[in-house]
């Protein structure tokens, strides 16, 4: 028969309806078989196949044993943010944060790019990870790399103005620090995922070269290449991004050496974490949590006896019989807090180090109650989640490490600064009973008017208080919207609401930050205004002020304070012991707003007006003056200055014209050239 014959043999007659839809379901499950879904098999739907990519990246997670122990190690950690609501803020925010000084190699601010064709290859790795021979490292036939660097986050804000959601990934090559930039990388990195996802992707991204590994801050609009919303699916998320970036990475740096997998798993016989052994461990044990070494590879059989050796003295696995051993239940949670506590005291060691102080050290929880001390540093623990920390050297002697939450709900804090560190709880409020008695009496609903009937002695500006914290729980869902006629209805659950409110809260702000004295301790001593060591000669406040470390520094602080008030004739040390006029502190005060109004009269070219209690105070909002005692606003008019009590709420109005009534307790505030807006005070 030739090759060009060709005999048609049919087969029996019958339903092309039917045949159509044996191929067609036959079709089904192989395309089901290579996404990785069996539908023969009685597995519960997971939702981790819907979307773009799925079969990708199952297929780029089934990489054998072998090639994934020489591939190279990247770690991507991803995120989708719903941009709906207050989330655009968020992610103005957010590439702020990102593009922030010092993440350069340079310690400068980081560069925005984005995928647009502009500039020349800029692939390049240092010596000692380039290849020979390996031109490039890009694949054959693939055109060069183009970067536009320095583009304005504005523009790709804009594009995401009516997007329901973005997605943002932080990518890190174990061995990133061997490239000379990694802007061709991710460039590469984010075409392979748009092939893989079947569109074209609108991404930004910056580089950070502010910790142990190099990494990428990757931020993709979700929509697609048709404007319609871009959904990823998991399996993609999981594995197939991170796949991608491992298999260009081991490209270009070429697969890792036998010496060197023995090497690093050899490290983490004995480490106090989860480990790449553990991982293994825990992926081949049976029911019953009972494993075996692994036979074969003699190498590889030493390396599990040994790690299941380290973890029977850790009491996280036990002989069972035989070769086999049982795992304990707790193991990876157990290693996982070993190896985050590893990291902390680890971090504490270099930076007292750095500083050349010699401090024991501990990890401060909430149930241990105030710490007051020195900033010593402030950093991320979680970039990716914004988790910061704090490192304080403590008033009893030790260097304390603490989990402040995220960075956007705590302000900067100045190098050095003396501060008070508080464990917030997460409790129902006062202002959320009131809503619900005012509620209770006004058929389920409140409102300013229902408040004031309720309360006749209450102000407008004290019921939109209680307006404001509904607003911030229906951003939080979990209040319903405000309605046309300004009410709101509250719901029979609302003081549960409120509680679950309060736990949502606590996760961002775990403890409140008091800055007790921006300036150095020693600068304390002689400053001309009242200082926390006055406050604490006064009526001491702080326990447990140790004789060594920075207690010790306390210590010589108040002694250095008490001769120099007793010089100034502000305290006397008599029969009786020390003490202080009965006006010192008053005294004080009066001495620092003379010499700041002193000053500022000097550089604005402006009379100085003391606002007193009962007089009304106008103008503009110029700036915020820092003082030892306080900090004040200072309020210009066209020929006059006033100096007056900061409140945290004039952050937002500098600039702006406002005004009001100096009280005893502050001034309640009005703004705008008009003024008939509500009052702050």
């Amino acid at each position: 028969m030739g090759d060009d014959d060709f005999e048609p043999r049919l087969g029996r007659q019958g339903s092309a309806d039917k045949g159509a839809r044996r191929y067609a379901g036959r079709v089904a499950v192989s395309a089901g078989l290579h996404a990785g879904i069996d539908r023969r098999s009685g597995s519960r739907f997971s939702g981790r196949r819907i979307g773009r990519g799925a079969s990708v990246g199952r297929l780029l997670s089934t990489r054998d044993s072998l090639s994934s122990l020489r591939a190279r190690r990247v770690v991507v950690k991803t995120s989708l943010v719903r941009l709906r609501g207050r989330g655009l803020g968020a992610a103005r925010a957010h590439l702020r944060y990102i593009q922030r000084d010092g993440v350069t190699r340079d310690g400068n601010p980081g560069d925005l790019y984005g995928p647009e064709q502009g500039g020349g290859d800029r692939l390049a790795m240092t010596g000692q990870g380039h290849r020979p021979g390996s031109g490039s490292g890009l694949e054959p036939g693939l055109e060069s790399d183009r970067v536009t660097e320095g583009i304005d986050g504005r523009d790709f804000l804009a594009r995401c103005q009516d997007d329901r959601h973005q997605f943002r990934f932080i990518v890190s090559a174990e061995d990133g620090d061997r490239y000379e930039d990694l802007k061709p990388l991710v460039h590469r990195l984010m075409r392979e995922v748009g092939k893989d996802l079947g569109t074209e992707l609108d991404w930004v991204a910056v580089d950070h070269h502010n910790t142990g590994h190099p990494h990428t801050h990757i931020v993709v609009r979700g929509v697609d290449d048709k404007g319609k919303d871009l959904v990823i699916a998991r399996e993609y998320i999981a594995h197939g991004l991170r796949e991608r970036a491992i298999e260009m990475v081991t490209r270009d740096l070429g697969p890792r050496l036998d010496h060197e997998i023995e090497a690093r798993l050899t490290r983490e016989v004995d480490q106090e974490r989860l480990t790449s052994i553990d991982r293994r461990l825990l992926a081949r044990m049976d029911a019953d949590r009972r494993v075996m070494p692994r036979g074969g590879d003699p190498v590889f059989h030493a390396l599990d006896s040994g790690r299941l050796q380290t973890l029977a003295r850790m009491e996280l696995a036990e002989p069972a019989g035989g070769a086999a051993w049982r795992l304990s239940e707790d193991m990876e949670a157990s290693l996982r807090a070993m190896g985050e506590r590893g990291d902390v005291i680890r971090l504490m060691q270099r930076e007292m180090t750095r500083l050349r102080l010699e401090r024991e050290q501990q990890i401060h929880t909430p149930d241990a109650g105030p710490l007051v001390g020195r900033v010593v540093a402030r950093g991320l623990a979680d970039e990716h989640r914004d988790r910061h920390y704090l490192i304080v050297d403590g008033v009893d002697g030790r260097s304390h490490y603490l989990d402040i939450g995220a960075g956007s709900a705590n302000d900067a804090l100045p190098s050095g600064a003396l501060v008070r560190v508080v464990p917030l709880e997460a409790r129902v409020r006062e202002v959320d009973r009131t809503i619900v008695a005012v509620a209770a009496g006004n058929r389920g609903r409140y409102s300013q008017r229902a408040h004031l009937r309720h309360d006749p002695g209450a102000t407008y500006a004290f019921a939109e208080t209680h307006e404001r914290r509904l607003e911030a729980m229906r951003r939080a869902g979990l209040a319903g919207p405000r309605e046309v006629d300004g009410s709101w209805a509250i719901s029979a659950d609302h003081l549960a609401r409120a509680q679950r409110f309060e736990e949502l809260r606590l996760r961002e702000r775990p403890v409140a930050i008091e800055v007790l004295a921006a300036r150095p301790l020693a600068e304390l001593a002689r400053g001309e205004g009242v200082t926390w060591l006055d406050r604490e000669l006064a009526q001491p406040s702080v326990a447990g002020v140790r004789e060594g470390g920075f207690g010790q520094e306390v210590r010589s602080g108040l002694a250095a304070r008490r001769q120099w008030l007793i010089e100034q004739d502000l305290a006397s040390d008599g029969p009786n012991g020390f003490g202080m006029r009965r006006d010192a502190l008053a005294q004080l005060q009066r001495r620092e707003l003379v010499r700041l109004a002193s000053g500022l009269a000097r550089e604005l070219d402006k009379d100085f007006a003391e606002a007193r209690v009962g007089t009304r105070i106008e103008g503009r909002i110029a700036r915020r003056v820092e003082g030892l005692s306080a900090s004040y606003a200072l309020v210009e008019k066209s020929r006059e200055f006033t100096l007056v009590p900061w409140r945290p709420v004039l952050e937002k109005q500098i600039g702006k014209e406002g005004g009001g009534l100096m009280r005893e307790g502050g001034i309640n505030w009005q703004f705008g050239k008009s003024r008939q807006g509500p009052e702050i005070s």
